[in-house]
């Protein structure tokens, strides 16, 4: 009885597989091609002839599988496989053997050709076939259409280059956006710092005035600068330059720069002292940036007469955290779950408070490009706590010497001093009065202006002035091409050249510093960096008139 049973299990078995055979070689999704070892054709399934187009007794023992790629394809394979192989490997079934031929698991995405002339990519796994004695007797292929992945790749790299196209076109209208925006921006706040600081003194009632066009004004510039930064990050062309940064000095400029906004609202604040310096890795225009956001931040979400205290803590001997902490609402894990998320201003649309809600998602992925980690705790009721954490490091090395085109000078303008000649090159007739009046507060300066690139370089060669400042866009001629043409002239080529550009975008600041301009200034014109840098690049060419002098 237990024989019988094994018998009738046995033969179950065998009919099972005998089934899953048959049904392998009737399928019609697989083309199953079966050759002897000299690529004769010897098996051609049900799939094979529905892909193909062929019936199985019009090519067994007649044709190859080669026969039925595309001939250009299978020369290009045997090519590449000479090439990688150094052997000569002949166009053909060779070509589509060769590797599994060498006990080389193969397989290979080429054109099959229907019997019809139509065509279509096919995937092809091929095996070497042996016998008990691991002699090869033949090899079998199983294909898939590929037509399906092949036409979701397709779609995929047209999406692709449909949204590099959107995202080329988007910072493209930015960038534009930000000069188209910067230029008038320039005017409003550069007349209105004259007027601040001109004389006579603004009465109160026009201080008053001035004082919210500046707010406004600048909390416009801070808007498009966010809009462009988040931007740039999203295209990856934000670059940022790694170096150490003294937190030390961090801190005062910070606090320098935030204290009067949070006496003007009632908030107190606690910064730290170090006991020895500290030095990170980072950004330091970058990091200045993240801490202001939250610092401010920190003091727009506070409670009235609330509290900011900012410390600094190592949490191992490489990295530091700064933690910057208030007194506010506080926030439940559902909104602190939102806070990295941009344009999201967590229901405070309605609110008094401006702001745009990207902030925080610049200020994330600012910490991350520098290798640093951004992060937040909140109770609702108690107050909220950002955190930095970056990698510390060693002091920066000073060199013994400086170059004396980078040395800093602050000389002022002394009475009865000689008369010196500043050329303006600028199309804009705002941007050139505002220049006009800072320049008229320096007795010893004379301001020559050109509204394009060629009558700046007709009067640079005239009159030699002692400095030059170039706007970038200009009609015509480019500012980065009138600089070149005069950097090239020996009558002008030692003057100083000084942007002035609503180019802001950091690789446009590089281009022109790489170019050859002294400084690169960006506007809207902030008063005391535009007095500086004049005074610098006086002073410089001073210098090197005097150097000239000698040796002649």
């Amino acid at each position: 009885m237990n024989a019988l049973n094994i018998e009738r299990q046995r033969n179950e078995s065998l009919l099972r597989t005998g089934a899953l055979q048959t049904a392998i070689l009737t399928s019609p999704n697989f083309s199953i091609i079966a050759t002897d070892e000299k690529g004769i054709i010897q098996l051609f399934n049900v799939g094979a002839e529905r892909m193909l187009g062929y019936l199985a007794t019009e090519v067994v023992n007649q044709a190859s599988p080669s026969d039925m790629h595309d001939p250009e394809e299978v020369l290009a394979r045997a090519a590449t496989l000479s090439k990688e192989l150094a052997t000569a490997i002949a166009p053909g079934f060779e070509a589509l053997a060769f590797k599994a031929s060498r006990g080389i698991e193969d397989t290979y995405e080429l054109t099959y050709i229907r019997k019809n002339g139509t065509r279509f990519p096919a995937l092809v796994s091929i095996t070497a076939l042996r016998d008990d004695y691991s002699e090869i007797i033949g090899y079998l292929l199983i294909g898939t259409d590929n037509t399906v992945r092949k036409q979701f790749e397709s779609d995929l790299t047209n999406a692709k280059a449909i949204a590099e196209k959107a995202s080329l076109a988007k910072s493209t209208f930015l960038s534009q956006m930000s000069h188209e925006l910067r230029t008038p921006l320039n005017a409003v706040l550069g007349f209105a710092q004259v007027i601040e600081s001109g004389t006579p003194l603004p009465t109160p009632s026009q201080k008053r005035s001035l004082d919210q066009i500046l707010k406004a004004g600048w909390y416009l510039l801070e808007l498009i600068n966010e809009i462009l930064d988040l931007s740039r990050i999203e295209s990856g062309k934000l670059t940022l330059s790694r170096e150490p940064i003294s937190l030390n000095l961090i801190m005062i400029e910070c606090q320098a720069m935030i204290e009067p906004q949070a006496q003007r609202r009632g908030i107190g604040m606690t910064f730290p002292r170090f006991d020895t310096p500290k030095f990170v890795l980072a950004d330091r225009t970058r990091l200045k940036q993240v801490l202001i956001n939250l610092l401010f931040n920190a003091i727009k979400y506070n409670k009235p007469g609330g509290t900011v205290v900012v410390d600094c803590i190592a949490v191992s001997p490489s990295s530091v955290r700064i933690s910057i902490r208030d007194t506010g609402e506080g926030l439940p894990p559902e909104k602190l779950e939102q806070l990295f998320q941009p344009f999201n201003r967590l229901g405070k649309d309605a609110g008094i408070e401006e702001g745009t809600g990207i902030g925080l998602v610049v200020a994330k992925q600012l910490v991350e490009l520098m290798h640093g980690i951004i992060g937040v705790e909140s109770t609702v009721g108690a107050g909220t706590v950002f955190w930095v954490e970056l990698s510390l490091c060693d002091p920066p090395q000073l060199a013994d010497a400086r170059d004396e085109s980078t040395m800093f000078y602050r000389p002022s303008a002394q009475a009865g001093a000689p008369l010196r000649t500043l050329l303006y090159v600028e199309d804009n007739p705002a941007n050139l009065q505002l220049v006009e009046e800072l320049i008229a507060r320096r007795p010893d300066l004379r301001l020559l202006s050109a509204a394009d690139g060629s009558l700046g370089i007709a009067l640079a060669r005239e009159f030699v002035p002692e400095v030059i400042l170039m706007d970038i866009n200009l009609p015509g001629t480019n500012g980065i091409d009138v600089m070149k043409i005069l950097r090239a002239d020996p009558a002008t080529a030692h003057i100083p050249i000084v942007a002035i550009s609503a180019n802001v975008i950091p690789s446009d600041i590089k281009k022109g510093l790489e170019a050859g301009f002294f400084r690169y200034l960006t506007k809207p014109i902030v008063v005391n960096e535009f007095m500086d840098t004049l005074s610098v690049a006086l002073e410089f060419a001073a210098a090197r008139a005097g150097n000239r002098a000698r040796k002649d």
